[in-house]
């Protein structure tokens, strides 16, 4: 018989982890990872956070140490980019021409950044975060100070970056065309409360207004808004959100809708293809729905869970979505779905004036949603309420006295 081939798309955290897992769980075959870009696998979130402060090496970004792959008997090719998959004949072709056969093939292919096509968007100093290239790249705009920054997107990343250059004593300006910052990902009641933590600390927040363009000669100089205004700019972030990577699976006759479609154990509508990460739309069995998921834990999460899958393992993925931020002293992270139309009530267990408190979002008296901000030790009480499924009494759960371990079933 022939050595049975795994073949890895995407050299990121979900892809490295699923490398990391087949040889964990005793696959002795040929592993092939693949990547676009020249680094080794590592995680994002340093690059808004701190590798883009400066409190951070590069290397502590890495996945692994750059001798694991040669220890694992993993073939890493960066650099190197899948142009097509031929289903088929169980092949990917790369970039360098060579046909590489696969038994089980996981695409771990990602996102990438939504592009602002407004006049100027070409100027020099528009600025998007994704790589580790990206994220030196702005670490040394921001790194003099004194510079007028604009965050084009109150998202995550927006926000994120936003702090990041206040840190280097940068005038920063948010544009953002929703009612408030992470409208779509919180609703409008704790965006509200990430406005007033920017507003704090001096960051100019303008709500309901979009980017129509960019005025400069060959650099940016300023930022025009859907209003009308003019805002000057010596450096632009652009956080609008992303797409998922989905070309290569959509060319070779995948099931694809805003990402792969999968199944609970990740597997494409070929069973011989896996997707996990970012680019991946699971149906999640704990939600009852379709979900793509961006974040940092559903790809630490997903690649393990599809490389068990590709062993022929029973594997049913329904993780509680979860994130984590960090801006100024304000430290959160956050389980479960809360965007606006997910939810009807809000309730609160801590001192919100304080920022010391946790959020529930409630959808017909169950939680479905948690969010702790500078309280700790509580994910994992907050992801079983949610996992629970059940109604809980809105008193005791607002009440910081009655630990949240008595309200599980």
């Amino acid at each position: 018989m022939p050595e049975e081939t795994f073949v890895i798309v995407g050299a990121g955290l979900a892809g490295a982890k699923a490398a990391e897992t087949l040889r964990e769980e005793g696959f002795a075959g040929r592993v092939l990872l693949i990547g676009e870009e020249i680094e080794r696998p590592y995680e994002r979130p340093p690059l808004s956070k701190g590798f883009l402060l400066d409190k951070e090496p590069r290397e502590k970004a890495h996945v692994h140490e750059a001798d694991w792959y040669d220890k694992h008997d993993v073939e890493l090719r960066v650099g190197v980019s899948v142009t097509a998959i031929d289903r088929a004949a169980h092949e990917v072709r790369l970039s360098t021409k060579e046909p590489i056969r696969y038994t089980r093939l996981l695409l771990a292919t990602g996102a990438s950044p939504r592009r602002l096509e407004v006049p100027g968007s070409k100027l020099q100093g528009i600025h998007y975060l994704r790589t580790m290239a990206d994220s030196a790249a702005l670490k040394q705009a921001f790194a003099h100070g004194g510079r007028r920054v604009v965050v084009a997107g109150a998202g995550w990343i927006g926000l994120e970056t936003a702090a990041a250059a206040r840190a280097y004593g940068n005038e920063v300006t948010i544009i953002e065309p929703e009612p408030a910052p992470l409208h779509a990902a919180l609703g409008p009641e704790l965006g509200r409360l990430f406005a007033d933590l920017h507003h704090e600390h001096g960051v100019d927040v303008r709500l309901d207004q979009g980017v129509a363009g960019f005025w400069g000669a060959g650099q940016v100089s300023a930022v025009v808004t859907s209003g009308g205004a003019e805002v000057p700019a010596d450096v632009v972030v652009v956080g609008i959100g992303v797409r998922p990577n989905a070309r290569l699976a959509e060319k070779a006759g995948l099931e694809v809708s805003d990402g792969i479609l999968v199944d609970q154990s990740l597997r494409t509508s070929d069973p011989d293809v896996y997707a996990a990460g970012d680019v991946a739309n699971a149906y999640n069995p704990l939600l009852g729905r379709r979900i793509r998921v961006e974040h940092w834990a559903n790809a630490l999460n997903g690649g393990p869970a599809a490389a068990r899958a590709m062993l022929g393992q029973d594997v049913v993925y329904d993780r509680v979505p979860y994130f984590f931020s960090d801006q100024y002293d304000l430290g959160m992270e956050m389980s479960g779905v809360a965007a606006p139309g997910e939810y009807d009530k809000v309730v609160y267990r801590g001192d919100v004036a304080a920022r010391e408190f946790i959020a529930f979002w409630l959808h017909e008296g169950r939680v479905v949603g948690g969010m702790n901000v500078n309280v700790w030790d509580v994910t994992g009480d907050v992801q079983a309420l949610i996992r629970s499924g059940r109604p809980v009494d809105e008193a005791r759960l607002a009440d910081p006295a009655v630990p949240l371990a008595d309200l599980l079933p």
